[in-house]
């Protein structure tokens, strides 16, 4: 937690992706994306979720991909096998036009996971594709939660997150 307060709030009039407007944004990819805070997040992250049964874990790409990518490396130096899967915004035009990319995840438990969560429109985007794509979604886990708690669970699927804005003191 000391390394999110330290190094991804940000004070200051910020417009959230929702359209809202905040007096802080919460940059996790300033932790997420960190040399000596990566590994943490992988080991947070798993241990919030660890009594969840999942195969793979992704997410809309860009938030989800080094919490996902923190996560594989985690369960790996536990001696687990874990893999990681994007989620394109939309499908690509070119190549095998794949939406999903990483390890095939049909038929398979996925998690999907988030850096900071809003809306919860990120990640249930990602839910949706995962779906299509023939997974299925145990859960949705996000390093932080900010107001999606609503939205997740009227989706009807479980919510986890190691920190909300209490936690780090922004209540």
């Amino acid at each position: 937690m000391r390394q999110i307060k330290d190094k991804a709030v940000v004070h200051g009039r910020v417009t959230l992706s929702s359209g809202a407007e905040a007096d802080f944004y919460i940059d996790l990819r300033r932790v997420t994306l960190d040399g000596a805070s990566a590994p943490l997040v992988g080991q947070v992250m798993l241990d919030a979720t660890a009594d969840l049964d999942y195969a793979a874990v992704g997410g809309l790409t860009l938030g989800a991909d080094p919490v996902a990518s923190a996560m594989l490396h985690a369960a790996a130096a536990r001696g687990q096998r874990l893999d990681a899967f994007v989620v394109r915004k939309a499908g690509k035009a070119h190549g095998l036009q794949q939406r999903i990319e990483g390890p095939d995840i049909a038929g398979r438990r996925v998690l999907i996971v988030e850096d900071t969560t809003t809306t919860g429109n990120s990640p249930l985007t990602a839910v949706e594709a995962a779906r299509e794509a023939g997974a299925e979604v145990v859960a949705v886990a996000t390093i932080v939660e900010r107001s999606a708690t609503e939205a997740i669970r009227a989706a009807g699927l479980p919510y986890v997150y190691p920190y909300d804005l209490a936690d780090i003191g922004l209540d």
